[in-house]
């Protein structure tokens, strides 16, 4: 079938007729170089873009996950020596520092409050622990044993 679509492609550009599909194949072609080169020209631009934010003082990233702040930088060399904690530090390549880190500030982190029960799910007022136990110790302390006796036995009816 293959031979067949050849014969006739063949067959039309002996007549000198137009062909399509073989300007196709150069357009492709150039196209995807076209693409190539964009593609490798925003890259180029990215990491000098991040060159010109590596400088003394800066917090960084490595490829391999290292955070450290750069102490020096020397381009000659391609080596920078990065703080990795107050006295530690470490000389690595520059094609190693992939990111350049930015913190946010402090204020803008909120602590997620997480309930220890259900009642968040359930609609009912939360309860806290502390107000349970001190309600218990406070009737202990005010009960007499008499009234301590009367309690437990509701309670046990309560139950069965």
């Amino acid at each position: 079938m293959f031979l067949n679509v050849l014969a006739q492609t063949s067959e039309n550009t002996n007549q000198g007729g137009f062909d399509l599909t073989s300007l196709l194949l150069p357009v492709l072609l150039g196209l995807f170089i076209f693409m190539m080169f964009r593609k490798q020209k925003k890259t180029q631009k990215t990491v000098q873009e991040q060159r010109t934010q590596m400088v003394p003082g800066t917090e960084v990233m490595t490829q391999f996950g290292l955070f450290g702040t750069i102490v020096s930088v020397d381009q000659e060399e391609n080596k920078a020596v990065l703080e990795l904690s107050p006295g530690n530090t470490a000389t690595i390549h520059l094609q190693a520092l992939t990111k350049v880190v930015t913190t946010t500030p402090a204020e803008d982190e909120t602590e997620t409050v997480v309930p220890d029960d259900a009642s968040s799910l359930t609609g009912e007022a939360p309860r806290t622990e502390t107000s349970d136990a001190a309600r218990n110790d406070a009737a202990v302390q005010e009960e007499t044993p008499e009234e301590t006796l009367e309690r437990l036995n509701r309670e046990k009816k309560n139950d069965n």
